[in-house]
């Protein structure tokens, strides 16, 4: 059997529904299954460790998947916090910025999602649009109500620079893809490129340019990937560079 890389998908902390309420840590299905079948290992990390403890765990993994969540504390940007502001975990944002900036120093392939976008532009030093309905009322509707709006529905296009690891995953300069941020990127880190924009503007995809493998989408691919090619491609991409380095 062909070498399986172990690719780390970062968890959050929960608690069981039911008394004593136990605390968890977990992740989402998708993502797991959406590793597990573009032929990686995956590997849950909780937000709990200690740096040391993830940085070593992180010297063992080939690659690493940011998951989505919720907001980054705006202070780490040097901001007050929107009134919309929810999901906020110290402890899964020091352990998710620690492992973003390791990832772009070492070459780690890193594949980073809706919130986890948002992580490696803060992690570089960038910030971020607190909540895009209320701070850029013109932007296009893109948070939804699932109970509503299924998460595998497509909600809006996006434009791809074609000279990019994004356009060359998705073999093409647009997309449709869905939509379940109610923040976005605002200051893009001076490392990183904007790889793709909705149609009013706002940043759906960035990458470091040079890097073995490291973009982040703000849209869920994860939900998508069994019924659009080009999104499964984001996930055997990142396998692909984990097999590699």
């Amino acid at each position: 059997m062909s070498h399986q890389p172990l690719i780390g998908i970062t968890g959050f902390e929960t608690a069981f529904p039911q008394p004593p309420h136990a605390p968890l840590y977990a992740t989402g299905q998708r993502y797991v299954r959406a590793i597990e079948d573009a032929g990686g290992l995956p590997v849950i990390l909780s937000p709990g460790l200690s740096n040391d403890t993830l940085l070593a765990t992180l010297e063992r993994l080939d690659g690493l998947l940011l998951s989505g969540g919720g907001d980054i504390d705006p202070t780490i940007y040097g901001e007050e916090p929107h009134p919309t502001i929810w999901g906020l975990d110290m402890n899964r944002d020091r352990a998710e910025l620690a492992m973003a900036q390791w990832a772009a120093q070492t070459q780690k392939p890193l594949l980073c999602i809706c919130r986890g976008t948002q992580v490696l532009n803060v992690a570089l030093g960038g910030s971020l649009v607190q909540d895009i309905e209320t701070m850029q009322p013109k932007a296009l509707r893109h948070m939804y109500d699932q109970e509503v709006t299924p998460r595998e529905q497509v909600t809006h296009s996006i434009t791809v620079d074609t000279d990019s690891l994004l356009g060359e995953l998705v073999n093409s300069n647009a997309a449709q893809v869905n939509s379940w941020h109610h923040q976005a990127i605002k200051r893009i880190a001076a490392e990183l490129k904007v790889v793709a924009t909705a149609p009013d503007g706002v940043v759906e995809a960035i990458e470091i340019p040079g890097h073995r493998f490291a973009l982040g989408v703000q849209w869920h691919p994860e939900w998508l990937y069994d019924r659009q090619p080009e999104m499964a491609r984001l996930f055997s991409g990142l396998i692909a560079a984990a097999k590699r380095a």
